[in-house]
């Protein structure tokens, strides 16, 4: 009998033996030793550490000073407090969708770009030829952006926020000139393939334009104040003979064509009897109150003598204020486009 209990008792504590490893053995597999544990952290540490690395606290980018050179400038990386003092670049923002970080922007007339004007929250910050200092420092900006009529403010902006300057190259024309500067913009917010893809498209356009301007010459100008002044190839309006191709017989010796314009006599029209004439209407572009329109300034017996007006090819262009106050702009260059396209290839 003794021998038997001695065997009972011998296999219970066998069993509870066994029962203890396969115990132990569970605990093992489902809760991660030391070593587990260390590599988890060292691998979220490595995961964190990589985040870090691809999100750099600045960016260097290719920019204007105050002497209109380009230089490297070094800004926030994805600044999240934007002042604007230049459509072209609040145009560029808006394509890309950057909108809600224009805390400050300047007035502007261009339907496009209202609801920045209108929106809560967004300062008044002058205009794109006067800025509002005070207002500029009170919106305490990451970034500023400037176009060329603040060149020479900007040392004094420079010292609220990086000042990102940035115009039309004529040597490279308005088209790269856009993408270039869409370019850098979106790398300050890693949204370079957004930048290629909203500039998808315009060298069709471009192409097809060149296409009907091939052998054709033309007078390229602008209204103002009851005058015509021609424009060169250098200024606004520089797509339609530089890119597109229209040979510009406005450009004269006789005459000094800067940037801007200057006045023309309707006689000089009259003695180059050219083809088309493009009609940009500057009052109009910036409200003046009273001013004659382009139509009635253009429209006199000495034009309506010319082949142009004969044959219809006077053509003004619908977007007065996107050419004059908004060149390099993405939506501005698509409705730049389309007001050759209306009157040339429909």
């Amino acid at each position: 009998m003794k021998k038997i209990l001695s065997l009972a008792l011998a296999l219970v504590m066998t069993m509870s033996l066994a029962a203890c490893a396969k115990s132990n053995k569970d605990t093992s597999t489902n809760e991660p030793s030391s070593t587990e544990v260390a590599d988890s952290a060292n691998q979220a540490d490595s995961e964190s550490t990589s985040e870090t690395e691809q999100k750099p606290e600045t960016i260097t980018i290719k920019s204007l000073n105050a002497n209109k050179e380009e230089i490297d400038l070094e800004v926030p990386y994805d600044p999240q407090k934007i002042a604007i003092l230049d459509m072209a670049s609040l145009d560029i923002l808006d394509a890309l969708g950057l909108g809600d970080r224009v805390v400050g922007t300047a007035n502007t007339s261009l339907d496009y770009l209202q609801t920045y004007v209108t929106k809560d929250g967004v300062a008044n910050l002058g205009t794109i030829k006067e800025a509002d200092l005070e207002a500029v420092m009170a919106s305490e900006p990451d970034v500023i952006f400037i176009g060329g009529r603040l060149s020479s403010s900007y040392d004094a902006l420079s010292e609220i926020a990086p000042v990102v300057y940035l115009a039309t190259d004529q040597e490279i024309g308005v088209v790269k000139s856009v993408e270039k500067n869409a370019k850098t913009i979106a790398s300050m917010f890693a949204k370079e393939d957004d930048a290629t893809q909203l500039m998808s498209g315009f060298e069709a356009r471009i192409t097809a334009l060149s296409e009907f301007a091939e052998g054709k010459n033309a007078i390229i100008g602008l209204s103002t104040s009851g005058s015509f002044n021609v424009l060169a190839n250098d200024g606004r309006c520089s797509i339609i003979g530089v890119e597109i191709g229209f040979e510009n017989v406005g450009v004269d010796n006789k005459i000094d064509a800067s940037a801007h314009g200057n006045e023309a006599s309707f006689e000089f029209i009259v003695d180059k009897n050219p083809e088309y004439i493009f009609v940009m209407d500057r009052d109009a572009a910036i409200n003046t109150e009273g001013a004659q329109l382009a139509q009635e300034i253009m429209e006199n017996e000495l034009v309506m003598g010319t082949d142009a007006y004969k044959n219809g090819n006077i053509v003004y262009l619908a977007h007065p204020a996107v050419w004059y106050t908004a060149e390099g702009g993405i939506t501005a260059l698509d409705l730049m486009l389309s007001d050759l396209e209306t009157e040339l290839l429909n």
